[in-house]
């Protein structure tokens, strides 16, 4: 089974954990690390033959084009992570759908090429907001992986269908990051830090059990700052942030590289858009 590998494009300094510490208007004057992680994750991908999606920020786009372009050049699917990493929760439909628009011109314009997919930042696509699903769709996006069916503090949509469907209403694709079934209960089984925290032979178990138990494929992601231990650490941070955000820096590359052995990984438009009839679900 080939199983959907995604990255979502954003530098260490525009997670969603830093936010009330870092000022989006200093981000110009900060390190940016992403176009070299870029280039250390499109070389991993390129010897070990995965091809993936790409969920880039906007603003990333506008400063450092040649992400764009080694993206496309080796063979990846670029999406849209939205403009400016602001939670769809924080905004109201006409901002959101300024946001999206902005985005899917930037990248459409720099790759010449149709962009079709969105993830939210922090998966921030939920019941209270579902009306992004239709902003979505009247604004050319054929699919979203933006909701993730769990419970969590800063996310979460539980009562969601756990694997890909489409909105009866708005005939949006919805892809959700995957989670697994043990016990009755749902744990994250997708990525991000999670994969950071467990050992890696929990997330290893976890893709299988989704593959073999429920036939289904994994949806996994991660972020380019997770490869990078050296990132300039916060100080004014919760331990609970820098426990979230800092745990395992060192072991995320060789975990990656390893998952990328054990498993086939492939495009979310190539593995879930071309290869399947996808069911109706009626959510908004």
């Amino acid at each position: 089974m080939i199983n959907a590998l995604s990255v979502d494009v954003e530098d260490y300094f525009q997670v969603s954990a830093f936010e009330n510490t870092i000022n989006r208007k200093n981000w110009e004057k900060l390190d940016h690390r992403v176009a070299s992680n870029m280039d250390k994750i499109l070389s991993i991908f390129d010897q070990e033959n995965a091809r993936a999606t790409f969920f880039v920020l906007g603003w990333i786009a506008e400063r450092y084009p040649d992400i764009v372009k080694k993206i496309i050049d080796n063979g990846h699917e670029l999406a849209s992570h939205g403009y400016g990493h602001q939670r769809v929760s924080d905004l109201s439909r006409e901002e959101f759908i300024v946001d999206i628009t902005r985005a899917k011109k930037i990248l459409e314009d720099l790759s010449g090429q149709p962009v079709q997919g969105y993830r939210a930042p922090s998966y921030s696509i939920g019941k209270n907001n579902i009306w992004a699903l239709e902003a979505l769709a009247e604004s050319g996006h054929l699919y979203s992986s933006s909701i993730y069916p769990i419970e969590h503090d800063h996310y979460g949509f539980p009562e969601a269908p756990r694997f890909v469907f489409r909105d009866e209403k708005t005939g949006l694709i919805e892809i959700p990051i995957t989670t697994m079934k043990f016990m009755n209960h749902l744990f994250p089984a997708g990525g991000g830090g999670f994969f950071r925290f467990y050992p890696y032979r929990v997330s290893r178990w976890a893709i299988n059990r989704v593959n073999q138990n429920d036939q289904q494929a994994s949806v996994f992601y991660f972020h380019p700052w997770e490869i990078d231990p050296e990132q300039p650490r916060q100080k004014n941070i919760s331990l609970k942030t820098r426990f979230r955000h800092y745990i395992n820096l060192n072991k995320t590359e060789t975990r990656l590289k390893q998952l990328l052995q054990d498993f086939e990984w492939g495009r979310i438009d190539e593995v879930f858009i071309s290869n399947q009839s996808i069911r109706t679900y009626p959510l908004t």
